[in-house]
């Protein structure tokens, strides 16, 4: 699947660099013209990956490049007042190669929890291509603006977009790590498994061919029908083997004694159960979501066609759904057995109960939340007061 891939705000910048980290690493070439739009100049200034000539610096009349202080009303309206540049760079990317357009943002902060969505609704209003939203929710213990800005974010986001898929920070945060190692480890888990779920279907001339094809049709008839969706991911090392692939499972090969058909079966059964019951990027209740979508990606010679029509069958009765779609995703120079399960319009999720709860009872106090935003402007404006490098 090919996505124009836009970074919206520091979380949102920072994920898309280790996307294209992600494709560096692994060969992938999802990607079309990765774009980052900020209103700090110093985040834009710290992407590794992003080409110079994609990062949007948006606000300067507002807030002078440094940042908009955790207010989620600025960062939307310097985003509406700056459409044009942002489309500028838009403009630059293929679109006529992509499949879908994703909106990276966390939902916690100022710049990208506002603007993301407003810049969802204008992809909306040009472009004929789908657009979906990976929203970030910022752990508990970030402090109450933030709760409250993914609170609003969320609503309105999900509203956006054809379909948001959500990373819950709380559900991943690791006891005793720094902030700064707790977050590049969450975007490495948000890398791996939206890399390998959009990369399926992505074979080039030449490559192994999957047996049950997952192509970009597939995903998006998977999340066409709005709402919110959560991803599953389980792995499991295997020995690669360097005679066996797609013609040997045409042929009936098992792939000799390194490969056994019923080892690997049951790996890919075990692995779907893993992924479903496992650690979701959105932890819910997956009983009714509306539409799954399973992907088994590894070594050809260890996916196994039976594996995936058992695991989908699970899936069906884990769901009460029917429409359960499965495939693989072939993978010559991996190492590891993977499997990846897409659950969208999910409903029964404990955390989006609690942030619409906090969004009621914030209205009672809204005035002070307002003043803390405009102390935490205040804040940056002045320490930011000696002159800050140009972007470009």
């Amino acid at each position: 699947m090919k996505l124009a891939l836009i970074g919206f705000g520091q979380a949102g910048g920072k994920i898309v660099d280790k996307f294209l980290e992600y494709e560096q690493r692994t060969g992938q070439d999802v990607v079309r013209c990765p774009i980052a739009v900020n209103s700090a100049t110093v985040d834009l200034q710290g992407l590794e990956r992003v080409p110079e000539e994609n990062r949007v610096l948006i606000g300067q009349s507002r807030v002078k490049g440094h940042g908009v202080g955790a207010d989620n009303e600025l960062g939307a309206e310097v985003a509406e007042a700056d459409l044009d540049e942002i489309q500028a760079a838009i403009d630059r990317v293929p679109v006529h190669e992509v499949d879908a357009f994703l909106v990276v943002a966390g939902l916690g902060g100022g710049t990208g929890s506002g603007g993301a969505p407003v810049l969802a609704k204008h992809l909306e209003h040009v472009y004929e291509e789908p657009v979906f939203g990976l929203g970030v929710l910022p752990a508990a213990d970030e402090g109450g603006i933030y709760t409250l800005n993914a609170a609003r974010s969320f609503r309105t986001f999900v509203r956006e977009v054809d379909n948001l898929l959500v990373f819950d920070n709380d559900a991943w945060r690791s006891a005793g790590e720094s902030m700064a190692e707790g977050y590049d480890a969450i975007n490495e888990e948000i890398v791996t498994r939206f890399g390998v779920l959009f990369g399926a279907g992505e074979a080039e001339t030449g490559d192994e061919v999957a047996e049950s094809v997952v192509d970009s049709s597939e995903i998006i008839n998977t999340l066409d029908g709005g709402g919110i969706s959560t991803v599953g991911y389980a792995s499991e090392p295997v020995e690669r083997s360097d005679h066996d692939g797609f013609l040997s499972r045409l042929a009936g090969g098992s792939g000799g004694s390194d490969c056994d058909a019923v080892d690997t079966t049951n790996r890919i059964t075990s692995l779907v159960r893993k992924a479903a019951l496992g650690r979701l990027t959105l932890p819910c209740d997956v009983d009714g979501a509306e539409k799954t979508l399973l992907v088994a990606g590894g070594p050809p010679e260890h996916l196994d066609r039976k594996g995936i029509e058992r695991g989908r069958k699970w899936l069906e009765e884990e769901t009460g759904s029917m429409e359960v779609r499965g495939g693989d995703y072939p993978l010559p120079g991996s190492d590891s057995v993977a499997g990846v399960v897409l659950f969208s319009g999910v409903h029964q999720v404990p955390r989006v109960k609690e942030l619409q709860k906090v969004a009621i009872e914030a209205q009672d106090n809204i005035e002070e939340i307002r003043t803390e935003s405009e102390d935490n402007l205040q804040s940056l404006v002045h320490e930011g007061a000696e002159e800050i490098a140009p972007l470009y």
